[in-house]
């Protein structure tokens, strides 16, 4: 197998994967040793920059795929008919930062933290794909926790949690801006309404909230 194969058999599982695919499977799929693929995969991210084309390679945590570039988002939107996503509430925004920085967690730490009910929020956060049930704690009742996803890193154009914004000060409260500006631009900002309805039924959103406390 040559060099140039190579790289395009790591491109061409890429491309038909259409999500994150990890190191690992790379090297299984391909029978290439993982150090290699790294290799193989950073040539290939070189070569779409120096083309300048409309193609890059994103990295999640360990895994890696294949995505259009952000100016021509647009084109694609139009071409694909797709409806602009709704935008994220502000409650939507703190629940998200809640769980970011302290998962896995259950609903009950959510609702702690803030001091109102989020479970029709943790449901739509979930049919949108930026959360995920992580497991059940072992404890009485055996409650969900919950975890950000792979949507949530590109959505908020991060690589992996460790670039989530710092903790700006000993009280852990968690100034939104910083991760709300990325989801401007994804469509996932805030909203105007007050309310939001889930298969929980409809819940109220405070909508005064700049920040929140991240302690327990």
């Amino acid at each position: 197998m040559t060099y140039n194969e190579s790289l395009c058999i790591i491109e061409a599982i890429l491309f038909a994967s259409g999500e994150p695919v990890t190191l690992d499977r790379l090297s299984e799929a391909s029978g290439i040793e993982k150090e290699t693929v790294a290799k193989l995969v950073d040539k290939l991210e070189r070569r779409y920059n120096v083309s300048e084309s409309a193609i890059r390679v994103i990295r999640l945590e360990n895994a890696y795929q294949l995505a259009t570039r952000e100016e021509y988002a647009p084109y694609i939107k139009k071409a694909m008919e797709n409806k602009r996503q709704a935008k994220l509430s502000p409650a939507a925004l703190e629940v998200l930062a809640v769980i970011a920085y302290n998962q896995p967690v259950t609903k009950a730490f959510v609702e702690q933290v803030r001091g109102t009910d989020s479970s029709g929020v943790i449901n739509t956060l979930v049919e949108r794909e930026l959360l995920c049930e992580a497991g059940r704690l072992d404890l009485p009742g055996r409650p969900l926790t919950y975890k950000t996803t792979d949507n949530f890193l590109r959505c908020f154009k991060l690589s992996g949690l460790s670039q989530l914004p710092p903790l700006p000060d000993p009280d852990g409260q968690i100034d939104l801006t910083e991760i709300s500006d990325a989801a401007e631009a994804e469509g996932y900002g805030y909203e105007d309404e007050e309310s939001e309805n889930s298969d929980s039924g409809e819940y109220s959103e405070d909508n005064s909230a700049d920040s929140i406390d991240s302690e327990e």
